[in-house]
């Protein structure tokens, strides 16, 4: 029998560092064990996919997401210390880019220069872009290896892009886009992101900050250009009555102790915990807001209307956000299981995983709290 998880146990904490045409960005993750081995081919290849899709601009073809570790690992195990990585940028030009004259409508620039009061939008821009995604990419790929060694798996897919569903297929989607690049425009589009292998009861309700649907939205909704983020039915729910939207509880031999579920309306999150069923998330993406052929705006220097300064971006980013999403909901899913499962050392987490009682009969289980105690 492992010993259980004591009161107060901490997930992942992570932060990133860094700005899109500085040196490198700098990831730092803490609070894995010891003991998980991390390939950095591995975790570099899946930087890789966030630039090997369609809709990418100019710099896909020479940003190469150069990733090299500092600190936290010996031969390739963490050392359960944090886990710091750099990645470097192709261009490093911060310091001789110019400024721009005309924020972008839809970015950060103009809200950023009227919080600095003054007008320079690069020093707004540099750490806004959606650049940071490399460093939170690299840190989400870490979760998913110590999400595997538990079983879950971290999914996702394009369901739109600029209007077009996925009915449509690839080649009308890569049209739309050519359209749009030809027209100096820009499109978004909706994707999702799924986990399955989850055991039941992971996440929280004792405060708002533990409910794990709360927190998987809010890591998609920290995306540049998210809109929107739904679970499960998500807003189609609101015209579905309660008898046919709850999932109903049955018994099921194959399910975790004994129990299972009709259907999955609910995403796979039931009050903040995992229900053990698939978890299924969708978000909307805008288009970007970065468009050659400009938007109304103003200069800021002249004081007189203008066009947006264009700075080197993307067509359609709906691709590269999918991507960056299974990292984001993969590091928040391994940061809830880690505070589930608590140990030093990942064969600890292991070890406290067997034991959640999957094998278990809800009936050998005792009526009253009070009864569970050693």
């Amino acid at each position: 029998m492992t010993q259980p998880l004591s009161p107060g146990a901490q997930g992942l904490r992570w932060t990133t560092g860094g700005e899109s045409h500085g040196p490198s960005l700098v990831a730092i993750l803490e609070g894995l064990p010891a003991g998980l081995r991390v390939d950095l081919e591995s975790i570099q290849a899946g930087m890789m996919r966030r630039w090997e899709v369609p809709g990418r601009g100019p710099r896909a073809k020479f940003e190469k997401d150069a990733l090299s570790m500092v600190g936290g690992m010996k031969r390739g195990v963490t050392l359960g210390s944090p886990l710091v990585f750099l990645v470097g940028n192709g261009d490093s030009r911060i310091d001789e880019l110019p400024n721009l004259a005309a924020p972008r409508p839809g970015h950060a620039d103009l809200a950023g220069v009227l919080r600095h009061r003054n007008r320079d939008i690069r020093a707004v821009l540099e750490r806004a872009s959606a650049r940071e995604t490399a460093a939170r990419t690299a840190v989400g790929e870490v979760g998913r290896s110590l999400l595997a060694h538990f079983g879950i798996q971290i999914s996702s897919q394009v369901l739109e892009i600029g209007g077009v569903g996925a009915d449509k297929g690839e080649d009308a989607w890569l049209e739309a886009v050519d359209q749009a690049r030809e027209a100096g425009d820009t499109l978004g589009g909706v994707f999702s992101v799924k986990i399955n292998g989850s055991p039941p009861g992971v996440g929280g309700y004792a405060q708002p900050t533990d409910r794990l649907d709360a927190r998987l939205m809010a890591a998609l909704a920290s995306l540049p250009a998210i809109k929107g983020v739904e679970i499960g039915l998500g807003f189609s729910g609101s015209s579905t009555p309660g008898s046919d939207y709850h999932d109903g509880i049955c018994i099921d031999s194959e399910g975790w102790a004994g129990l299972g579920r009709t259907s999955n309306r609910c995403g796979g999150i039931e009050g903040g915990l995992t229900t053990g069923g698939e978890i299924q998330l969708q978000a909307v993406m805008k288009p970007i807001s970065t468009l050659r052929k400009g938007l109304p705006s103003v200069d800021l220097k002249e004081g007189t209307d203008s066009r947006a300064t264009y700075e080197r971006s993307d067509v359609c980013a709906v691709w590269t956000a999918a991507v960056v999403g299974e990292a984001v909901v993969a590091l928040e899913m391994a940061s809830a299981l880690r505070a589930r499962l608590g140990g030093v050392t990942l064969a600890e987490m292991v070890a406290r995983f067997k034991d959640l009682g999957k094998d278990d009969q809800v009936a050998d289980w005792p009526d009253d709290l009070a009864d569970s105690g050693a």
